[in-house]
């Protein structure tokens, strides 16, 4: 397609054109009435908030997190720049094979986040063999993953695409720079899963810094072989698509390496002997894998309705959809950090107090950390907005059909953060405590027969834009915060699952 005459943006129609969506002026009121409301409480009650050294613990733990993934979103917007840069057709590709291997992504977090409930509380009790035990549980069942990513990566990647794009009006355009994205992505399976599982369990003990500087060498390290092998600077090959797919098997290599080493020398508490690594406590590993299947099952369902929800998209235009939706969700990745931040600190807290055997210090905490969840998600909406700004500049290049569905969507993504950013910190209490039947049934079974049957509704018997149907759709998380309010007051999360596993030995 070509993009010559493509109208660039200047930042003060960027801002006019955010300021006069419908949405914006309503939402707003309602956030500084929100705003007004925390704010009395907080000087009627100052039970509903911590001190000041509570908060910097927790940001301790939340801004490293952050920073990690705030530099891997700059790093994924600047190699959606670069690819952006070969046209709607050649991002679209990427894109849609980037939404398949999210799913792979999406699978191994939720192992680790299964194991993470166990790692944090053993940490809290001291139990090293407990911790190595959740560490061996986050790999083996990680690794297991592997067989339907090669599945995917290898052996039916063309027939799994063609069905992601669905209805595209430039299917057959896209469908070869997928191809040839996703096989080179395979290489980076084992890598990644390793990796992951490593990153995780050093969070889980609350050193971030560690996984915040591994991220910002590998993130580096793929942004300069992005420069070098998409255009082919410095003499290397102008390998275009399959550059920015190499570019990223090199850096979780490096990724991986390090995590290695790190292990090895460092020796963290989780850390096992390769020759020890399958002596696997099978009572253990068989009490994380229930409560982790229910993890896994949630967020299984989240990302299914994602799925769906994106071959709905795709099927409403052309390339200039697929790579529109694709810009707005790398914008708002810089204020989606919030959600991983707020979550691993909610758990790390919440789950070392539990696991100490101090139940009334979580019960308080657990009300100051979502206090504190509610006001951050406020500030990193209006950080959100701000991302608008940026739109025109970094992806000029894509047609102004892209661009328009690109800010409309950051907009709203916005708009909707405080909600999200509140139920990543519900979620995390409840699996802090081993309460993941929160999760599916007040998260997975809204999702199963509300959210997609209304999905397919609108997709199937309506003309509505994918903007409008995102909106739809993602209304019903409000519903979902309001569910797990009344289910965390009935305290099923306030357990210390430590005392759990000794008395189950020695019964």
């Amino acid at each position: 397609m070509d993009t010559g005459s493509t109208p660039v943006y200047s930042t003060k129609e960027a801002v006019a054109m955010m300021m006069q969506q419908p949405l914006f002026c309503d939402i707003l009121r309602l956030f500084r009435g929100i705003g007004l409301v925390i704010k009395m409480s907080f000087f009627k009650d100052n039970k509903l908030f911590g001190n000041g050294k509570f908060y910097i613990n927790a940001l301790s733990i939340a801004v490293p997190i952050m920073l990690q993934a705030l530099i891997q979103s700059l790093v994924s917007l600047v190699d959606n720049f670069m690819v952006a840069g070969l046209g709607d057709v050649s991002m679209a590709g990427v894109n849609v094979s980037g939404q398949i291997l999210f799913v792979f992504f999406v699978f191994i977090n939720s192992i680790c986040m299964a194991g993470g409930i166990f790692m944090t509380q053993f940490f809290g009790a001291k139990d090293s063999s407990g911790m190595q035990q959740a560490f061996r549980f986050k790999l083996i069942f990680g690794f297991l993953a592997f067989i339907p990513y090669f599945l995917v990566c290898i052996v039916f990647p063309k027939q799994v695409i063609y069905l992601m794009l669905n209805g595209n009006l430039q299917r057959d355009l896209i469908l070869p720079e997928a191809v040839s994205y996703i096989r080179l992505m395979f290489f980076m399976g084992p890598q990644l899963t390793f990796s992951l599982s490593a990153a995780s369990s050093f969070r889980d003990l609350g050193r971030v810094k560690f996984p915040l500087v591994v991220t910002i060498i590998a993130t580096l390290t793929n942004t300069l072989f992005n420069w070098l092998l998409i255009y082919g600077n410095l003499g290397f090959p102008a390998l275009g698509v399959k550059g920015a797919a190499i570019a990223t098997v090199i850096a979780r290599s490096l990724e991986f390496v390090i995590f290695a080493i790190a292990l090895l020398v460092k020796k963290p508490e989780f850390s096992v002997k390769i020759k020890e690594f399958f002596k696997v406590d099978g009572k253990l590993i068989k009490e994380i894998f229930k409560k982790g299947s229910l993890v896994l099952f949630c967020e299984m369902v989240w990302i299914a309705s994602e799925t769906i929800t994106s071959w709905i998209f795709n099927g409403r235009g052309g390339a200039e959809v697929v790579s529109g939706m694709s810009a707005g969700f790398a914008i708002a990745n810089l204020f989606f950090v919030a959600f991983g931040g707020i979550y691993s600190a909610t758990q790390v807290v919440i789950g070392k107090t539990l696991g100490e055997g101090n139940l009334d210090k979580a019960r308080t905490e657990k009300t100051w950390l979502l206090s504190g969840s509610a006001i951050f998600g406020v500030i990193m909406m209006l950080f959100g907005f701000l991302t608008v700004l940026i739109v025109p500049f970094v992806f000029g290049k894509l047609s102004a059909e892209a661009i328009t569905i690109c800010t409309r969507m950051v907009i709203l993504m916005a708009i909707l953060t405080p909600v999200w950013v509140y139920m990543n910190s519900q979620t995390a209490i409840a699996r802090a405590g081993g309460d993941t039947m929160m999760g599916a049934i007040a998260d997975a079974l809204i999702t199963i027969f509300i959210m997609i049957p209304m999905l397919l509704g609108l997709g199937f018997l309506t003309s509505v834009g994918p903007v409008e149907i995102y909106l739809c759709v993602k209304l019903l998380d409000v519903v979902k915060v309001i569910v797990f309010t009344f289910w965390l007051k009935k305290e099923r999360w306030l357990k210390n699952l430590t005392v759990k596993e000794e008395s189950n030995e020695s019964a």
